[in-house]
């Protein structure tokens, strides 16, 4: 399973550069290996591995809190209590940000909108520092535009976003069909994650719009979250449902179970827009969001490189509040 790609001169570049260091690697693994004939070395592995956690908290009216300290979070992995070595207010840290559009036939009535306020949120979010990308999704997983913080680049991919129509065409009246194609949504959240965002540092994001039905993907749900969740990803979701294509098609519908495992899991949350006029306050909460996480990190003092999924926990001294973060971890293999 690949991306589909418009040509990118940037990446060929970044190609021909790998092959160049590739070349200069090896001369020096030739000349290590010379010298390790002459002088043999005994060479002391040490791995120690950081985990940080994003956490977002907010009251019991939904209030986010944005002035707490390191004294005032808890955190467990597995139950067992463990030490926040490093705290930070994330309000200023590099971003990189996936803007994950869903063009099934399902969108024709709200893609217009969505586009619109997709707009809004990169030209309020995107700063200098931070790195954005775009792709779509139907029967296929394309993208759009690469890793860029050109905003006038990202807003025209989502605007050039169409109705695949999953070999239907892009649908001339917003008519519900009887099928509605390929919706590859798994196996876009697997490709974000794995392909574009596991090497990258810092606070990772993908944005979802989407009502969270798949329909042909390759990957599991769990195959996808698993990605994200390797690849430190927080996954938000903008959930427009448009119940009634799915009444007229008298298909049943799952995408709110789907997108809340997806965002809860991975330390984001689901926006469910009931009415179109109202995407734009959603957008508004993920950029307050973004502007109020705080980082906690800590050495797991389980050591084992076992490659196993460590069960997360943060709480905050304040029974009022409520922490949302990711609820989990792979650890490393050895």
């Amino acid at each position: 399973m690949e991306f589909h790609t418009p040509n990118s001169p940037s990446r060929k570049r970044t190609w021909f550069a790998l092959t160049g260091a590739s070349g200069l690697v090896c001369m020096f693994v030739a000349l290590a290996m010379a010298q390790e004939a002459q002088a043999p070395t005994t060479t002391l592995k040490v791995t120690t591995q950081v985990v940080n956690v994003y956490a977002v908290v907010k009251d019991k009216k939904g209030h986010l809190i944005p002035n707490l300290n390191q004294q005032d979070f808890e955190l467990t992995e597995d139950n067992v209590p463990q030490t926040i070595k490093y705290f930070s207010r994330e309000t200023s840290t590099p971003l990189s940000l996936g803007i994950m559009v869903d063009t099934s036939p399902s969108q024709e009535r709200v893609l217009n909108v969505e586009q619109q306020e997709a707009d809004i949120f990169l030209r309020q979010v995107i700063r200098p520092k931070d790195m954005a990308f775009v792709l779509h999704f139907d029967e296929e997983v394309e993208l759009l535009q690469d890793f860029t913080s050109d905003v006038a680049r990202l807003v025209r991919a989502v605007d050039e976003t169409r109705i695949g129509g999953g070999g239907h065409g892009v649908l001339p009246s917003p008519v519900p069909v009887a099928d509605p194609g390929g919706t590859h949504l798994y196996d876009a959240i697997y490709l974000a994650s794995r392909e574009l965002l596991k090497n990258e540092v810092g606070r990772k994001v993908l944005i979802l719009l989407t009502d969270g039905e798949d329909q042909g993907s390759r990957e599991k749900l769990n195959d996808a979250l698993e990605a994200a969740q390797k690849s430190d990803v927080i996954i938000y979701s903008v959930a427009i449902i448009d119940r009634a294509f799915y009444w007229g098609a008298a298909m049943g519908f799952s995408g709110d179970s789907v997108l809340k495992k997806l965002s809860e899991e991975t330390g984001g949350s689901v926006i469910e827009v009931h009415k179109v006029k109202d995407t734009r306050a959603a957008f508004q909460q993920i950029a307050d969001e973004l502007r109020t996480q705080y980082l906690l990190g800590y050495t797991p003092s389980n050591t084992k490189q076992d490659g196993s999924f460590r069960r997360i926990r943060v709480k905050v001294r304040e029974e009022n509040y409520r922490v949302q973060a990711r609820r989990g971890y792979y650890a490393s293999e050895g």
